[in-house]
């Protein structure tokens, strides 16, 4: 009968010691430092998504856009291309919209105005990616602050109860790096969603850079307003 009672016990003991941390049970364990992470991985993700979308839906330049605004202005319609333009509700038919009404000047004052509108949709596309560059070298040092403290905490409680168990140190510390891998990946994310979303307002610029230069040169030919 003890036999038995001694394999009931291990039988139903071995699965309580199988059984593993949830994903949300070890992120809690790193302890109060995980709340300011918390707010800075969604704060990463939301900035990522919403300057992806923005950037998507201005950044886009439309070769048949370009076209025909170049066909209307050699045609000497500018209010149709004006009119082009203004259908876009994008960046590229901002500027060229504004370019449009600058016809008339000299050359160097319509590139001159080309240059000034293309730096303000960039800069608007620029918009809150300083924050991601931020929260990249932040991300990394606040989870080695919290590891810190927590392995200060530990040595502390060791000093109180003169108990040095290699258990408790080892189970404490792997708690406590929690936040530095949380705030590493969390950096990882920023830094990589920084470099990307200026690689792709980089594509946009050299795309407006080369569709500007073909409309600067179709206001090289004689042009008859209508």
């Amino acid at each position: 009968m003890m036999l038995l009672q001694a394999l009931t016990d291990s039988t139903v003991a071995a699965p309580v010691a199988d059984q593993g941390l949830s994903l949300i049970d070890l992120l809690g364990k790193g302890g109060i430092v995980m709340f300011p992470l918390g707010l800075l991985f969604v704060a990463t993700l939301f900035i990522i998504i919403e300057r992806f979308m923005g950037i998507g839906s201005n950044g886009k330049i439309d070769n048949q856009f370009v076209d025909n605004v170049k066909d209307f202005i050699q045609q000497g319609n500018l209010k149709s291309a004006e009119s082009s333009c203004r259908n876009q509700r994008n960046a590229a038919g901002r500027i060229f919209d504004r370019a449009i009404g600058r016809i008339g000047y000299p050359i160097k004052d319509i590139e001159t105005s080309i240059e000034t509108a293309s730096q303000i949709e960039i800069q608007r596309m620029e918009g809150n990616l300083g924050y991601l560059g931020v929260i990249a070298g932040i991300a990394p040092m606040l989870g080695f602050v919290g590891t810190i403290s927590g392995i200060i905490r530990i040595f502390y409680d060791i000093s109180l109860s003169n108990d040095f168990n290699i258990s408790t140190i080892a189970s404490g510390m792997y708690e406590k790096m929690i936040t530095s891998g949380t705030g590493l990946i969390i950096g990882l994310i920023a830094y990589a969603g920084y470099h990307l979303l200026n690689m792709k307002i980089d594509r946009f610029a050299l795309r407006l850079q080369m569709a500007a230069s073909d409309f600067l040169d179709v206001l090289q030919k004689p042009v008859s307003s209508k």
